[in-house]
Formats: structure tokens, sequence, C-alpha cells
């Protein structure tokens, strides 16, 4: 007979609140098309949909909170081009 065969099962990977929250929060980025927005705008939405995400997470503190909107606000910014990404590298020398 297999020993350990009536042992209970580990529960699954479950995601935390915070983890909820963050996939919740990009999809309503892009679902709302925020990237690319007016920052006035940008951050006129963040205001009212954090404020949503605190009373729907209440389990969530003003802390993690406000990391949420950092994550959701990177997350927001416009995808950088090899071009722009290259203009931000040159350094300028002078002699």
């Amino acid at each position: 007979m297999i020993k350990g065969r009536n042992k209970p099962r580990r529960p699954g990977n479950e995601p935390t609140p915070k983890d909820q929250a963050r996939d919740e929060l990009f999809q309503h980025i892009i679902r709302c098309e925020v990237v690319g927005c007016d920052p006035e705008h940008q951050r006129e939405w963040f205001d009212e949909t954090m404020r949503y995400f605190s009373e729907r997470y209440h389990e969530l503190s003003a802390v993690d909170v406000a990391e949420l909107r950092t994550l959701g606000e990177r997350f927001a910014q416009p995808p950088r081009t090899a071009a722009s990404a290259l203009v931000n590298e040159q350094v300028v020398v002078t002699a």
C-alpha cells in the first residue's frame, strides 16, 4: 500500500488581493485605452479608479493602493521606440 495517499492536498497558489487588484487594474487600463492619453486625463482617470479600487479591495492598505497606482501609471506609459531610446541614451560632450 502506498503511504501518504490520504494526505490533504495543499491549496493552489491563489493570488493575493494585491495581485488581483494589479491584474484588474491592468485590464482596466487596456480596456479604457488609458495608454497615450493626455496626462491630465490620465491623472483624473487614476484618481477615480484608485478610489474605486480602495473600496473594492478593502484589504489593501493606503501604501498598497499607492504602489498599485505607481504600477498602473508606469503600465499606462506609451511604449518606447528604438529611436526614442537612442535619443535618451546619447551623451552630449562639451569641450
